[in-house]
Formats: structure tokens, C-alpha cells, sequence
């Protein structure tokens, strides 16, 4: 593991402690000149995630440790809230989401929290070839087929089980020929809230045809609390000496090229907007960051792909993946139209992602490491993502 990356970790995993204000309705502190009000988070209520409108009914399934909680609809397997305290204690919900099934169902291009596929991030112009037929699939980004197409997993109703009052289980059925792609995909993912602060997402797939997947979790993060503001001064550690550059419609070249001496060398902790506006083409196509990192390799089953740290907050997220990559997207595209938890705005680069993954295009690109599912054959990856104070 290179030195620089070791120097970066210091910040990375103070254990939490219990958090004694986790019921409290308000806390209230002091300043010279203003009475500040700090009101902890709460989950959303389970009721505003009922409906029976569609084929299949929608609910929301609740995870409690002793220190946080999150929230899981079953519409896209949906990551809709996750608390965690502060520094401070306060009870702090790190994700972007909405607080009631109507809002999800209307504005599924969000993406937030949702589990995507059949093929996360882009295909080129719609087309890939296996074991030597071309298959066509609808484009929904520009000429490029992104996160699925127009009706991917985060589209889905999938079926909820709660295991526990610490995991809950989601299947869906991908049947052959739908959004183009073959085979029919059964697919299985678990949410499960460690007593570590963790939250691990297990992902596990069948297929009766050879297909191709690309299977990750699109939540989006605000260290200081979702709807808080920019996250451009959040500290970011990315593990990855090389990422892999783009053209302008973001499909990648098929080269993997150095960080070094970029705007993309995150190896040491570095604030996210610290670079946002250098003179690089890479920045100008994807109106800041929206690139996959090639993440060093490690032996480690589940390698550190990143760390970040909220800078008021004091809450550190560690991200760690069995994935050969991760997409970093700076919130670049948020426009602040849509009403999030809490009366907020999704705001400008106001929330940030780290979607493990395989490669965008890589069924284009065969120097990339394989995407293929065949029969007989289960896709099985875990990320989790873990918390802690600094």
C-alpha cells in the first residue's frame, strides 16, 4: 500500500460512541450574538410510503442500532435516509432523499439512494456486442444508455423481506429483453446496519442467459446533514492512482491514466472544490467531477476505495468495496428543483456520490475488467460504508 495513502487514513475511523441525544426533539446552544437551534434528525414516517396504486405495493423498512438508523424503500431498493451523529452527537441523516413515495415515483431521474442497474453508469450509444450478437438498448443520456436505461432496477418495485431490525432483504426479477439487455436476472440485495456504524450492501445475481451487469447503490451524501449546503469543502481521500478519462458524452476512451499531477489525485485527503474550476478538459466535459477512479488493488477482500469527511459536521465516511472502481460524482448536475427531507433543496453541489462499480462501457471495452454474468455462474459483491467522528 503506497505512503500516501497510508498518510491519509489518520482521519479515517475514530469508533463512535453512543449518542445520548438521539431522542432528544431539540438541542439548543450559544453563541455571542445568536441562539442556535440544532434539530436531530428524524427518520420519515412509514405511512407516506405506502402505495398500493401499482401491481405491487410500496413500504419503507427501518434499521435501528444502538447509535443509528436508516431507512429502505422498496421502490428501486431505495437507500432513502441514514443518521448518524456528529461530532457532537447530534443525530445527523447523511443521505439525499425524499420523505414520501410520491416524490420518488415522479421524479425517478434523481436516481437518489436507488439501487441501479441492469448496467450502472453508460454504454455507448446504446449497443453492445456478446458472444458475438449486437444488442440495442434505449438511450436516456444524451446518445448513451446511463444507470439501465429509461426503466432500470431503480424503476422497479422490488419485493421486501425484513430479516431483522438490522437488515431487510429486496429481490427483483430482470426478465430477459428488458431495456434490451438478455437474459433472465434474478437478483437479490441486502441492507444490513452493523453495530459498528456500518451499512452493508451485499449484492447477489442468477442469469439464465449470458448478459452483462453492473450493479451499485447511487445515494448521494452531504457529511453535515443532507440539504446543508455545498459540499465542496468536504475532505476527500480517493484510493486510486489512475482514472479513466472521457470524451465529451462521458463514455470513457478506454485508457487508464496517472492522477498525478491532476485535478483528480485525491491519494491525500483533499477538499472536493479545491480544484473544481482548474483549466482541464476532463472538468469542462463533466462540469466537474463525474469519473471512475481505478482503484489501487489490494488483498483485502474489501479494499478502502475512499474516505471522506464533513467539515462541520465531523462525520467521516469510509467507503470500502470488492469493485475494481468508483465513480465519483460531485453533485454537478443538481439544479435545487427538487423538495428533499426536511423542507430542503437538492442544491447545487450539494451532495456527492461514490458508486462502486465496474467500469462505464467496459462491454465496449474489452482491456476492462469483464462485466459478464453467465448460467451456472452467481455475481456476488459487497461495499459497505462505514461512519465515524473525527
Amino acid at each position: 500500500m503506497n505512503r500516501i495513502f497510508l498518510a491519509s487514513l489518520g482521519v479515517a475511523m475514530a469508533v463512535l460512541t453512543g449518542c445520548d441525544n438521539a431522542n432528544q426533539s431539540t438541542t439548543t446552544t450559544n453563541t455571542d450574538t445568536v441562539l442556535v437551534k440544532v434539530v436531530p434528525a428524524t427518520l420519515p414516517d412509514t405511512a407516506a410510503f405506502r402505495d398500493t396504486t401499482s401491481a405491487q405495493p410500496t413500504a419503507l423498512y427501518i434499521l435501528k442500532n444502538g447509535h443509528a438508523q436508516a431507512a429502505v424503500t422498496n421502490y428501486g431498493a431505495r437507500l432513502v435516509s441514514l443518521i448518524v451523529p456528529d461530532k457532537t452527537g447530534n443525530p445527523t441523516d447523511v443521505v439525499v432523499g425524499y420523505d414520501n413515495i410520491n416524490s420518488y415515483l415522479h421524479r425517478p431521474d434523481t436516481y437518489f439512494g436507488a439501487i441501479v442497474g441492469r448496467y450502472g453508469n453508460r454504454i455507448a450509444k446504446g449497443h453492445f456486442k456478446l458472444d458475438g450478437k449486437e444488442y440495442t438498448l434505449p438511450t436516456n443520456d444524451g446518445p448513451n444508455t446511463l444507470h439501465g436505461g429509461t426503466k432500470g432496477f431503480d424503476a422497479g418495485i422490488w419485493t421486501g423481506k425484513q430479516l431483522s431490525d438490522r437488515s431487510v432483504q429486496l429481490y427483483y426479477l430482470s426478465t430477459d429483453g428488458e431495456m434490451g439487455f438478455p437474459g433472465n436476472l434474478q437478483v437479490k440485495v441486502t441492507y444490513t446496519l452493523t453495530d459498528s456504524n456500518t451499512l452493508r450492501i451485499d449484492y447477489e445475481a442468477t442469469t439464465d442467459k449470458a448478459t452483462v451487469l453492473n450493479i451499485t447503490n447511487h445515494s448521494y451524501f452531504n457529511l453535515n446533514g443532507q440539504g446543508s449546503g455545498t459540499i465542496n469543502n468536504h475532505l476527500l481521500m480517493i484510493n486510486a492512482d489512475g482514472f479513466t478519462p472521457v470524451d465529451s458524452t462521458l463514455i470513457p476512451t478506454g485508457k487508464i491514466e496517472p492522477v498525478a499531477g491532476t485535478p483528480f489525485d485525491f491519494r491525500t485527503q483533499t477538499a472536493i472544490g479545491a480544484r473544481i474550476n482548474d483549466n482541464n478538459q476532463q472538468l469542462k466535459y463533466g462540469h466537474g467531477y463525474d469519473h471512475n477512479f481505478v482503484l489501487n488493488k489490494s488483498k483485502d477482500s474489501l479494499a478502502i476505495a475512499a474516505v471522506a469527511q464533513g467539515d462541520k459536521s465531523g462525520i467521516v465516511l469510509m467507503v470500502r468495496t470488492d469493485q475494481p472502481g468508483v465513480q465519483f460524482y460531485g453533485g454537478n448536475f443538481m439544479k435545487g428543483t427538487n423538495p428533499i427531507k426536511f423542507g430542503k433543496k437538492d442544491d447545487y453541489r450539494s451532495a456527492f456520490c461514490l458508486e462502486t462499480q465496474h467500469y462505464p462501457d467496459s462491454p465496449n471495452e474489452p482491456s476492462f475488467p469483464s462485466t459478464e454474468l453467465k448460467p451456472g455462474q452467481t455475481f456476488r459483491s459487497t461495499t459497505t460504508f462505514s461512519f465515524s467522528t473525527k
